[in-house]
């Protein structure tokens, strides 16, 4: 971290970072680390249409819309506004507020609205940071919001080491090691599980 990650963090980014640990619920936070590697993905991609599912204060979504070109838009869905608004002054102090759209909601419905008003395919790239027993109807749904070749990224797959535990963990931990195991036999992505933060799975859609 020290070496590679925070001298490379843009300042904005760490600033917002120290103001999201004032919250108490700041471990919600999307890892530095992980971030880096997301930001790369992104400038490999140079994606036009990203959808977030699950905010927080925003880093990630600041770290995307940083990372993306000038042109780009970014839907948001968090059912929470209050902590967005604690990352929206580093949001216009970046610039890049007009990039996003925010929607306070439960992300399911919105889902389900963008797949009635959208054509297949309008997304180029997802991040998932949300309810993590919701993964798998998330997972259905980009399949189709998201292109083919497109990318899909999901946080929290090692979920703190417990996936290893099997049956000794609770609700959640069932719930991500069920998702993973159908991640990984799904035959319509190419993925990869990155032991970063507490591990991200990416996801390219095949077909």
């Amino acid at each position: 971290m020290e070496t590679t990650v925070y001298p490379r963090e843009p300042q904005v980014l760490k600033e917002l970072r120290d103001a999201t640990a004032k919250d108490p619920r700041s471990p919600m936070a999307a890892d530095p680390h992980a971030s880096q590697f997301m930001t790369m993905l992104l400038k490999m991609m140079n994606p036009k249409r990203t959808i977030e599912i699950g905010v927080y204060t925003g880093y990630s979504l600041l770290a995307t819309a940083i990372s993306t070109p000038p042109d780009a838009k970014i839907t948001a869905i968090d059912p929470v506004r209050s902590w967005y608004e604690i990352g929206l002054p580093f949001i216009i102090k970046a610039g890049i507020e007009d990039k996003i759209d925010f929607i306070q909601s439960q992300a399911l419905p919105i889902l389900d609205n963008l797949l009635l008003v959208r054509k297949e395919g309008s997304f180029d790239f997802a991040f998932v940071d949300a309810d993590k027993q919701n993964y798998g109807n998330y997972h259905e749904r980009l399949m189709k919001l998201v292109k083919v070749g497109g990318v899909m990224v999901y946080d929290n797959t090692l979920w703190g080491g417990t996936v290893a535990k099997g049956h000794k963990g609770g609700a959640v931990t069932q719930s991500t090691i069920q998702f993973n195991k159908s991640i990984a036999a799904d035959p319509r992505v190419d993925i990869s599980l990155a032991p970063l933060g507490d591990g991200i799975t990416v996801c390219r859609r095949i077909y």
